[in-house]
């Protein structure tokens, strides 16, 4: 099961993996409309110990961190202290049961397949209530090829699920990836990805 992960031996695999790909594409999406920076706030929900945080921290972002493992929030912590990035709020819980505050960005690299499917629509409702007018969001869903699919607290998207959870967003990017690979600790695994880019209409 995704919780009964070893989250630390997960996190020094992760340690210096680059930043995903629909963050940087989001950011690109902010700088071209000339409001990427400084005052914004963005959300990184699942934030482990900060290969996406820590781009926004660099890009001027005011960052609220999400993850419910402490261990990655302290490592998170003493990677922004190291470089004097100081506008970062580490948070510890889960996105479908935290209250998100109203920001600019909401990345969700990987996460939000981990929540039970019985709690995910409140949770994404709630998700999108945070995301303000013009702003944007990043992020992955799992289908249904996917390996992980038989796992009964996973939540799966198949397409037509997936466009009626986005119906209120303007789509900027869909990606959907199959492949076979190994996951971060190793493990072979088939995944079945939705690679996600929106915006929030003004």
């Amino acid at each position: 099961m995704i919780d009964a992960m070893d989250w630390q031996a997960y996190y020094r695999a992760a340690h210096d993996r680059p930043p995903r790909p629909t963050l940087l594409r989001a950011l690109d999406g902010f700088a071209a409309e000339g409001g990427q920076g400084p005052g914004l706030l963005a959300a990184d929900l699942g934030c482990g110990n900060g290969r996406d945080a820590l781009v926004l921290l660099r890009a001027g972002w005011r960052v609220w961190a999400l993850d419910a493992e402490a261990a990655a929030l302290e490592a998170l912590q003493q990677r922004a202290a190291a470089e004097a990035l100081t506008e970062l709020e580490a948070v510890q819980g889960r996105f479908e049961n935290t209250t998100l505050p109203g920001c600019h960005l909401i990345n969700a690299s990987f996460v939000l397949f981990a929540c039970p499917p019985r709690l995910f629509t409140a949770a994404w409702s709630n998700l999108l209530a945070a995301l303000l007018p013009g702003g944007r969001f990043a992020g992955q869903f799992l289908g249904p090829a996917d390996s992980w699919a038989a796992k009964r607290e996973t939540t799966i998207l198949d397409r037509s699920a997936l466009e009626r959870l986005l119906a209120g967003l303007a789509v900027e990017n869909l990606e959907e990836e199959e492949t076979d690979a190994r996951t971060p600790l190793g493990e072979a695994k088939h995944w079945h990805i939705w690679h996600v880019n929106a915006h929030r209409p003004l």
